[in-house]
């Protein structure tokens, strides 16, 4: 397990790590639902480094090292952690890129901080709007049932939620045991997916102020999501002025690593047009 720096975000620790090279652009990464830094494929970090980003990873509030909050919250007090890492890191403005819940808060974060955002990449995710991006039902267990305490269940379990949103084009039994073990050892609040869950319901929808950012864009989704349908990239694209939109056929609620090449360079060539 790497050993993580901290940052104090107005009394909440926010733990981050960081690789590459400081002189390369910052591309900040913000992991989904009860996820945390340990979350991200290492190969996605290394190819994302490899196309000359200098990447930050962190755990939002409730996940990982960071503040596990006993009160209840917003995904704007989750924006607000974001932008002070952002300051305490001194690496403003930043390229952002957010994957499912990650990437609501990097929508959040382009509209109400704009100027440390260089441009935003929101992947499987959506506009908080009620009639799009639907999980289908039969998944929302996986959002709301808790977690096995006990190790070996906890890790098959999070195998077990992998198995039923990842793509089956690209299933990989050893990358999500490596995930989840990794997810496990860190250690892993047992409300957080429940609370961070809340946050999202309680923030609405942000499809009107997703009409006024101005900063390049890239919307990525796979057609085959079940957890994030579709619809919700295809909205984000559309409310988002100029945005470019990425559909990946083979593609559901996760990175395969047969398109890490494909997402990246669309997020350098972004990453450019500023």
């Amino acid at each position: 397990m790497t050993n993580p720096s901290f940052a104090e975000v107005d009394g909440t620790r926010i733990a981050h790590e960081t690789h590459g090279d400081p002189d390369d652009p910052t591309l900040l990464m913000i992991m989904g639902l009860g996820s945390s830094r340990v979350s991200w494929n290492p190969d996605f970090i290394t190819a994302a480094v490899e196309r000359g980003f200098f990447v930050v990873t962190f755990d939002n509030r409730d996940v990982g090292d960071s503040t596990w909050v006993d009160t209840e919250y917003r995904l704007e007090d989750m924006v607000d952690d974001t932008a002070g890492l952002i300051d305490h890191l001194g690496r403003g403005p930043v390229h952002v890129l957010g994957i499912s819940m990650g990437g609501m808060i990097a929508q959040t974060l382009a509209i109400h901080h704009p100027r440390i955002v260089l441009s935003l990449t929101s992947i499987m995710s959506t506009t908080g709007a009620s009639d799009v991006g639907r999980p289908a039902p039969e998944l929302m267990p996986l959002l709301t049932d808790p977690r096995p305490a006990e190790r070996e269940a906890s890790i098959e379990h999070g195998i077990s939620v992998m198995k039923a949103t990842w793509s089956p084009d690209h299933w990989d039994l050893e990358e999500a045991r490596a995930r989840a073990v990794r997810e496990v050892d860190l250690g892993l609040n047992p409300v957080a997916s429940e609370q961070q869950l809340r946050a999202i319901l309680a923030s609405g929808s942000r499809a009107e102020d997703l009409a006024a950012i101005r900063l390049p864009t890239l919307v990525v989704h796979g057609r085959q999501d079940r957890l994030v349908d579709p619809s919700g990239g295809v909205a984000t694209a559309d409310a988002v002025p100029d945005a470019e939109l990425m559909l990946i056929d083979d593609m559901a609620h996760d990175l395969p690593r047969a398109h890490h090449g494909r997402i990246l360079d669309a997020v350098a060539a972004l990453a450019d047009r500023t």
